[in-house]
């Protein structure tokens, strides 16, 4: 995708006349040096900047929806955070040269990454930040790679090691001490090792096959065997964070489908905005007597926060994502969120003076730990996605 080639007479330079390249060519042009061995130092670490760049931008984002939560409903939020990015895309990739959409099948692949990845995504999302902590709702998002790491091994032929197997152990580990409340984890705890261990198993499996609806089980299995008092599945914020962890997940494995029929910047750029529209027709159809009482209270700070998060949280940094998403290892590229958590942190503690609890800490370093080893152990099989998308 996007190579350009210039024949050029090495004895008369100007013998040939080569056409300007599209600015969106020179621009990959200049991606493929920051990527290059022998590029110089300052390129790789504009490189390593630009990767960076959206998990830091999403940790941050989340500190700030945070903020403005209580003056929008968590539907209406995200699709104010998808429609002025997703316009904003569009514009830009036309003004690059980028092509529009322009088949069925392209429209088809776009609208169903809209559904999973924007409107899906996004409503979980702002779900999530109202009944939990940026920080903790961020690393909830980043088990995603386990996801990831399972999918694109299966479809792309991308690999785990023994350190990847390992990871995904770990990782599973992390999210029940996250996710489980305190009380219903030391019921858990109290019943045994081997019932401890068969909720882990059930978990694990059910995190590898990226069912959101088995973990659910597996959880509220979990909380029916410990003594405590009623608790509700529907108003947990970290089961509201991991179903947007499978949704990214899903999606980001779909963008090597949508990017067969279309550019992906474009389409990310149009996936935001029909996911937009989804989560504004279903926030206006839910919204209920109280959605302009709160509207009424939405301030100068709350606007630019939303700027904020959807000019730089969205419309950059999903181009970034999908971008590099479309071509190169999935798990390596998903693994990079990791850090989202470490950003979020700092800025809820920053900003709010949020805090995680012993078991939660340690919940979120045993989940990282896990990130990092499948990152470390993930690769490529003979013949598998990356050399596809090379050739």
């Amino acid at each position: 995708m996007d190579v350009y080639c210039v024949i050029v007479d090495d004895e008369n330079p100007a013998a040939r006349g080569a056409p300007a390249a599209p600015a969106a060519l020179a621009a990959a042009a200049s991606a493929a040096a920051f990527a290059d061995a022998d590029a110089p130092l300052a390129a790789k670490l504009a490189r390593a900047a630009v990767l960076v760049s959206p998990f830091f931008f999403w940790g941050t984002s989340m500190v700030a929806m945070k903020g403005v939560g209580p003056h929008a409903t968590p539907l209406l939020l995200g699709a104010i955070r998808l429609l002025p990015a997703g316009a904003a895309l569009v514009a830009w990739a036309g003004a690059q040269g980028r092509p529009q959409p322009s088949t069925p099948l392209a429209w088809a692949w776009i609208s169903a990454f809209a559904l999973v990845d924007g409107a899906a995504f996004q409503g979980c999302l702002a779900q999530g930040l109202e009944r939990t902590s940026a920080g903790l709702g961020s690393v909830i998002i980043d088990s995603q790679p386990l996801t990831v790491a399972v999918l694109a091994a299966l479809l792309f032929g991308e690999t785990l090691g023994g350190g990847g197997v390992l990871g995904l152990g770990l990782g599973v580990l992390g999210l029940l001490l996250l996710e489980v409340p305190a009380d219903a984890l030391a019921g858990l705890l109290g019943q045994g090792a081997a019932g401890a261990g068969a909720t882990g198993a059930a978990a694990a499996a059910a995190l590898a096959s990226s069912s959101a609806s088995a973990l659910a089980s597996s959880s509220a299995s979990a909380l029916a065997a410990a003594p405590a008092a009623p608790w509700s599945l529907l108003d947990s914020g970290e089961f509201w964070m991991l179903l947007a962890a499978q949704s990214m997940a899903v999606g980001t494995v779909m963008v090597r489908y949508v990017t067969k029929h279309a550019d992906p910047v474009m389409a990310t750029g149009w996936h935001m905005l029909l996911g937009g529209a989804m989560l504004l027709a279903a926030a206006l159809a839910t919204g209920g007597d109280d959605l302009p009482a709160r509207l009424s209270e939405f301030s100068a700070e709350d606007a630019a926060a939303m700027a904020y998060v959807s000019m730089l949280g969205g419309a950059a940094s999903y181009g970034v994502f999908f971008l590099e998403a479309s071509r190169g290892s999935l798990t390596r590229l998903s693994s990079l969120t990791f850090l989202t958590p470490m950003f979020a942190a700092a800025g809820d503690y920053a900003v709010r003076g949020a805090t995680l609890t012993p078991a939660q800490l340690l919940g979120a370093g045993v989940a990282l730990g896990g990130v990092a080893l499948v990152s470390a152990g993930s690769g490529q099989e003979e013949g598998g996605g990356e050399k596809e998308e090379a050739a």
